[in-house]
């Protein structure tokens, strides 16, 4: 295929890509389901496993090998500008004065989930086996079957919680403010993976890796920090919003290219730049600055969903990846709700804020996706079990809103005790428990 050929195909291609997935995200809110949701299945769609089944002839001639380059571009510049994004907004100041609960609730929904996952990699290797994984699995590769099932979307949540009216409630505000902590714990978790995987072919051992890793962080936080408040914020060299996002954005890259070289993925790189980078006075976001990340990382992401997609194989399972789909699904629903659950329970939340909590931090969508591809880079996982743990984010993330409306109805139905708590007017009221 020649250059001008390779470009009007990548085109083509493109214009496919943006209309499917957004159409499909389109849809998918209008079944009450997260658009990203939708986006997500428009990319599994045009890969092998349904428009490569149908009709691999269209599949491989709208893809081929000629512009995966290009595709894969853009799915890495999407990426780096959604990451720069998350981590510019996680505040952990969220937490208020329901840190003790937040706390109790990401805690227990990381470990918990964590050390399911591990355990269920060393307890049933012959079957990962089978999937594709070597006999002996390497002490990252079990940690990250434990990240696999801990991760929580932060991004997912948040809509689900916004579209749900949850946003002022407690059960809300707890799972939001657990969630942009169980963020912090996983990516850090996973970056302790990424080192000692095996798919960028570093020269370097782990621990130089990791020496070079803390280094740059720590010249982020001290160096970088100061030196963007001065250049971007400062009173005399404040700059026009749309070069500030261009400067930003090429901060992003750079970073994102300096933790892939030391084998830590770009993603660890995004997410640190969006961390670094100073807010507004009174610890405010700059409205100029996220409105255009978000519809940027929006509009590119399906090329993302695409390039992830195509390593999906569902035709290619046989009883045993079936088994094994089921199997992760009823863990990674089961030991995030039910941590999540008991953990507000313990925090102070009544019953039915609880279950609300635990339902909410199941929903896993983009960032198990992101952490997934991460993986599979780092080979960390076989393309067969990939596949499973996809459909697993897939099918979790589209079970939340049904299990949300459940536990809603089983909040009506039970009844509520009356108030019994005297006021001084002598009406009655209803206790609050200590939230702090």
């Amino acid at each position: 295929m020649s250059p001008d050929a390779m470009v009007m195909h990548f085109v083509g291609a493109s214009a496919l890509i943006l209309v499917a997935a957004h159409a499909a995200g389109w849809l998918a809110r209008k079944l009450k389901q997260p658009y990203i949701v939708g986006q997500l299945t428009a990319g599994i769609a045009l890969g092998p496993s349904l428009l490569g089944s149908v009709a691999p002839d269209a599949h491989r001639s709208l893809f081929p090998e000629d512009i995966s380059p290009a595709l894969t571009g853009f799915a890495q510049f999407a990426l780096v500008v959604f990451l720069f994004a998350v981590g510019y907004e996680l505040d952990l100041k969220v937490l208020g004065a329901r840190a003790r609960t937040a706390v109790t609730v990401a805690l227990a929904a990381f470990v918990v989930p964590m050390a399911v996952g591990s355990g269920c990699a060393l307890l049933f290797r012959e079957q990962l086996y089978d999937l594709g994984m070597p006999r002996d699995l390497s002490p990252a590769m079990v940690v990250f079957a434990g990240v696999a099932l801990s991760i929580t979307a932060v991004p997912v949540l948040t809509a689900i919680v916004r579209e749900n009216g949850l946003a002022p409630t407690v059960p809300g505000v707890v799972a939001v403010s657990a969630a942009g902590l169980l963020d912090v714990i996983g990516w850090t978790v996973l970056a302790g993976t990424m080192l000692d995987g095996d798919g960028g072919g570093h020269a370097l051992g782990w621990p130089w890796r990791a020496l070079i890793g803390v280094g740059f962080t720590a010249l982020m936080l001290v160096a970088a920090r100061p030196l963007l408040r001065r250049l971007l914020w400062g009173t005399r060299t404040r700059m026009e919003p749309s070069l500030r996002l261009a400067l930003l954005i090429g901060f992003a890259l750079g970073s994102a290219w300096v933790t892939h070289s030391v084998g830590l993925h770009v993603i660890f790189g995004a997410l640190l730049a969006g961390v670094v980078v100073p807010r507004e006075k009174g610890g405010t976001l700059d409205p100029d600055l996220l409105r255009p990340l978000h519809d940027v990382s929006s509009l590119l992401l399906p090329f993302f969903f695409v390039v992830s997609g195509q390593s999906v194989a569902l035709n290619s399972m046989d009883a045993t990846g079936w088994v094994a789909l089921l199997v992760v699904t009823v863990l990674a629903v089961t030991t995030k709700t039910g941590s999540g659950t008991v953990a507000a329970r313990l925090g102070g939340l009544d019953r039915d804020d609880a279950r609300t909590v635990g339902v909410l931090l199941s929903a896993r969508g983009l960032t198990e996706l992101i952490a997934l591809n991460a993986g599979l880079q780092a080979g960390l996982l076989s393309k067969p079990l990939y596949t499973v743990l996809v459909f697993m984010a897939l099918t979790t993330t589209l079970l939340t809103q049904p299990l949300l409306l459940l536990t809603r109805r089983m909040s009506d139905r039970r009844p509520h005790p009356a108030p019994t708590n005297p006021a001084p007017d002598g009406t009655t009221t209803t206790p609050v428990a200590d939230m702090g």
